[in-house]
């Protein structure tokens, strides 16, 4: 094992990455501002809607990531953490751009015609339980459905949900960056001992927690539908696209010559839980798919019948077979996990095909209907993925450069971590 390194080195985010990653944004905003110019306002904010919950996802998982490896007391995760910190750091920046997201497009309205043909207004995104007068009887635009949800799908209530729960997440996650920093400054065991207790609670009021905010955000959308595996479905998503992030980023940072510590034992440890994880989140989506083909209950396949309409019919399937045989046939072998280049290839198609996911979960609910399948992928989506994938990086990277250091240089289990080895 290696004796000489530097764990005060600082990574310094300059060069071809920041230029990239602001020229990334610069085309996102360009690709949204020329949305919403052209007439195209839904399916901008369809998109901005998709980008904005992916994004929050995405650094979700870096917290769970943390609560995880303090509440299993795990040591081969301690050298890496700075990692999962960063995306807890810039939480709150998504977090603000999903809620905002989700104000503006249930602020701003059309007018659509609704299931008996009548002409009704409606907000450009959750247009079934935000059209005006919906729950009010004797009016053309009443839904009984929705009328008998109005106690829990109303406007106040729906958005003291999503905010609440963003900001427990964000002081609750925010806490481990901060034992973990005064770890480093002041050594012993008190901050590492807080950081387990504060993952006991963060870990309960997330499992609680996440299912309903994927039913409001996501399964809301198509409000007349409900599934109680769709949060898990979720969540799984979140997590198989945050570890393969995370896998990315570690990567990076140990080409640009950083994390010098970081072995191929590591890569092999989180190849293992994207494998894990990505065939139980297959497990999820084939238990739902099924249960709802078996049952046969008209109100319940409205769902996949809208997705096996021609326009997204190749997209609801090109989804399971990448996010499925991606991982099956590319990582199962212990050998790809510990390949560099198999397993960054493997990261960003799972990151791509977990976007394929997001999309058939979203676009079938807001916009409705495309002239043909291989238009439902435009400019449109393309260069809202970019631009936000531009933004996260920048804010990832900044995050990194800001700590003191890439290593808990106090953290207890350092050492194992350093002298990991599977």
């Amino acid at each position: 094992m290696k004796t000489h390194n530097n764990f005060d080195e600082q990574f310094e985010f300059a060069g071809k990455a920041k230029t990239w990653s602001l020229a990334a944004i610069a085309i996102g905003v360009i690709v949204i501002a020329l949305g919403f110019i052209t007439g195209q306002v839904e399916r901008t904010f369809s998109n901005l809607l998709l980008m904005g919950y992916y994004t929050t996802c995405v650094s979700l998982a870096g917290a769970f990531f943390c609560a995880i490896q303090y509440v299993t007391q795990s040591g081969w995760s301690a050298s890496i953490l700075r990692v999962p910190h960063a995306f807890i750091k810039i939480l709150p920046i998504p977090a603000i751009i999903l809620v905002v997201i989700i104000i503006a497009g249930l602020t701003f309205t059309q007018t659509i015609p609704n299931e008996e043909g009548h002409n009704v207004v409606a907000p450009y995104l959750y247009k079934i339980w935000g059209q005006h007068e919906i729950t009010k009887a004797g009016t053309e635009g009443y839904d009984a459905i929705i009328a008998g949800k109005s106690g829990y799908l109303n406007l106040g209530f729906f958005l003291a949900r999503v905010i609440g729960f963003l900001l427990a997440y964000i002081l609750l996650s925010r806490l481990f960056v901060k034992y973990s920093t005064n770890e480093d400054e002041l050594a012993g065991m008190s901050n590492y001992d807080k950081s387990f207790k504060l993952a006991c609670v963060f870990l309960v009021i997330f499992g609680f927690t996440i299912p309903v905010f994927a039913f409001d955000v996501i399964m809301s959308l198509e409000a007349h539908w409900f599934s109680t595996m769709f949060g898990w479905y979720n969540f799984a998503a979140l997590w198989v696209t945050g570890l393969a992030t995370m896998t990315l980023i570690i990567i990076y940072l140990r080409k640009q010559g950083y994390l010098a510590w970081v072995t191929q034992d590591h890569l092999h440890n989180m190849g293992q839980l994207i494998f894990g994880f990505s065939v139980f989140w297959t497990y999820l989506w084939f238990a739902q798919f099924l249960l709802t083909w078996y049952a046969n209950i008209p109100e319940e396949t409205a769902y996949f019948y809208k997705r096996w309409e021609p326009d997204f019919k190749p997209w609801f399937w090109l989804s399971i077979v990448v996010n499925f045989l991606t991982p099956l046939l590319v990582l199962m072998a212990r050998d790809s996990k510990r390949s560099t280049a198999i397993l960054q290839a493997a990261c960003v198609i799972l990151i791509v095909g977990h976007w394929f996911d997001y999309f058939q979960m979203i676009m079938p609910g807001t916009v409705g209907h495309f002239s043909e399948w291989f238009v439902a992928v435009s400019w449109i989506e393309v260069g809202t993925f970019i631009g936000f994938a531009g933004l996260f990086a920048f804010l990832i990277f900044t995050a990194l450069s800001k700590f003191k250091a890439l290593a808990p240089k106090n953290h207890p289990f350092l050492q194992e971590s350093l002298h990991h080895h599977i």
